[in-house]
């Protein structure tokens, strides 16, 4: 396919480059209407300047990706609710030796996942739960995010079922499950090792002093006379970090909620209505403790990641329970069910079932299963995410169509040929370009072919060859940019979601990226092709 028409190109590249501003830049002053709002502004633009047809815009949207993004959302909730996050907390911070140690677990897991989830589902499911553990020790979420996103971008590549366009790439290329795996595991073993390491070494100052960050510091303040007490969650990470004082933190907090009740009681009410009030007062605090089962001053005393889970979990207010649920059966049937069925979600993705209806069948399944109106549920799906992919499919379609992409390859195709060093290299690059432009999805579709034609033109293994280097390159170019793939725009839109709100800018994400994904891309090549 060579060019377009001039005007169709021109306008063509003028939406799209109005899509890729808003989404690098969602609050640009000349126009803050976000990533999502971006998206189907191009989009739009693409069918008003009749670069695609309406019906191309249509076409252009993979609902298979739509789908499997969506049932991953449901599942992921109902996972939260019956607490497979904080059983992977326990496992994270299990003799945890530190933030250091917890990035490399978070690298670690999420490559396992994506392996196994494809790298949107282990992204979605563990996002909030960084955020979370964050949180509660107060660290800057921004190294655990990015080691979160890279290394699910690197694991994914291990298995067909990793991302999209390994299921392309496989489909195509005919390479079995296995032979895909151990033609690649190698280079992702390798790959994620590498990853940590550079993330350990670009945030060693944040990992090594987190204790001393001044914003590390969750407050509990005790208003006893003119007396301020302050507790440092940082200084729990390890059960035996925290010091008994000479007081009692938790009844100095509730003796000093009762001397105010005292006062606040003495100005307007005599010597019984006083009484009454402190009364009262005792009798909702100790049932506030009595509800939550166990004294709060052994939550305090077992210190560490799951006791300030657990203690920060019971307070949040929930919904009744019933009286099966309050006695643990029913809830303890629920959770396993769901444990199961993700399970046997898992293994129909191995068997090569279609993963979006898998997803969706998995989502339905654990909605009957909690037999209530699922309106609460599905309201934590982030439809905005999958409204900006519906933009973001429309508006990339519309990009190819000009011609630009197809004619760069034929420019670059005489000296991209894989039988001598310099023109892998010239092959990776332009994959790696290709893949943060157009996205790695069309840029396996639109290289795929042509790739494996040129290799097999040289030789019969190194049509294999081919198909795993592409399959390699374009999911580690996910790294480089923020718009390199899927995972990484999930984890940005979720922390930028979050409560409290954090942005991984565009440049803080290149900073890391561009080094990471040049120098993991090298190792990883080498070793696919040893």
């Amino acid at each position: 396919m060579d060019l377009g028409p001039f005007k169709k190109v021109v306008l063509g590249s003028v939406a799209f480059a109005i899509f890729w501003i808003l989404a690098v830049f969602p609050a640009v002053p000349f126009l803050p209407i976000g990533r999502t709002a971006g998206s189907i502004l191009g989009a739009t633009l693409m069918v008003i300047f009749k670069v695609i047809t309406p019906k191309q815009a249509y076409d252009a949207i993979n609902l298979p990706v739509l789908g499997l993004l969506f049932g991953t959302m449901v599942v992921s909730i109902y996972l939260e609710r019956a607490d497979m996050f904080k059983h992977l907390g326990v496992l994270l911070s299990w003799k945890s030796r530190g933030a250091k140690d917890m990035l490399c677990r978070i690298c670690i897991v999420s490559a396992i996942s994506s392996a196994l989830f494809t790298n949107d589902t282990a992204c979605f499911f563990l996002t909030e739960f960084i955020l979370k553990i964050a949180r509660q020790n107060n660290i800057r979420p921004e190294p655990f995010l990015l080691g979160l996103a890279s290394s699910s971008n690197i694991g994914s590549s291990a298995t067909p079922i990793g991302n999209p366009q390994n299921l392309i790439i496989a489909i195509h290329s005919r390479i079995s499950f296995g032979e895909f795996v151990l033609g690649l595991l190698p280079a992702v073993l390798v790959g994620v090792f590498v990853n940590a390491l550079i993330l350990i070494c670009m945030f060693r100052r944040l990992l090594s002093d987190v204790k001393e960050e001044e914003d590390a510091l969750y407050e509990m303040i005790v208003q006893e006379d003119s007396a301020v007490h302050q507790i440092s969650l940082a200084t729990m990470s390890s059960p035996n970090s925290l010091e008994y004082h000479e007081y009692d933190p938790i009844a100095e907090h509730v003796n000093a909620q009762r001397m105010c009740e005292l006062d606040m009681c003495s100005d307007s009410c005599g010597e019984i209505e006083l009484m009454k009030a402190v009364l009262s007062k005792k009798e909702a605090t100790d049932n506030m403790f009595s509800e939550i089962g166990e004294p709060m001053e052994e939550r305090f005393a077992r210190g560490g990641v799951q006791g300030t889970m657990d203690m920060m979990t019971d307070l949040e207010p929930g919904p009744q329970q019933s009286a099966e649920e309050s006695k643990g059966q029913l809830n303890r049937w629920k959770r396993l069910c769901i444990y199961l069925g993700t399970v046997g979600m898992l293994v129909a993705f191995l068997m090569g079932l279609d993963m979006s209806w898998t997803a969706l069948t998995a989502a339905l399944i654990f909605v009957i299963l909690d037999f209530k109106d699922a309106g609460p549920c599905l309201e934590k799906v982030s439809y905005s995410l999958l409204v900006f992919f519906c933009g973001m499919f429309i508006t990339v379609d519309g990009f190819s169509k000009t011609g630009i992409p197809t004619s760069f390859w034929t420019l670059m195709e005489p000296h991209a040929q894989i039988d001598h060093a310099s023109g892998i290299a010239v092959l990776a690059i332009v994959i790696l370009v290709l893949s943060n432009v157009v996205s790695n999805v069309p840029t396996v579709l639109l290289l795929g072919a042509k790739v494996a034609a040129c290799a097999a033109a040289i030789s019969p293994s190194k049509e294999k060859k081919a198909w795993l280097i592409l399959a390699w390159v374009s999911t580690v170019a996910g790294n480089l940019s923020l718009l390199g793939s899927a995972a990484n725009i999930i984890v940005c839109e979720q922390a930028f979601r979050a409560q409290p709100s954090y942005n991984i800018t565009f440049w803080s994400h290149l900073k890391f990226g561009v080094p990471s994904t040049l120098i993991v891309t090298t190792i990883g090549l080498a070793l696919v092709l040893a």
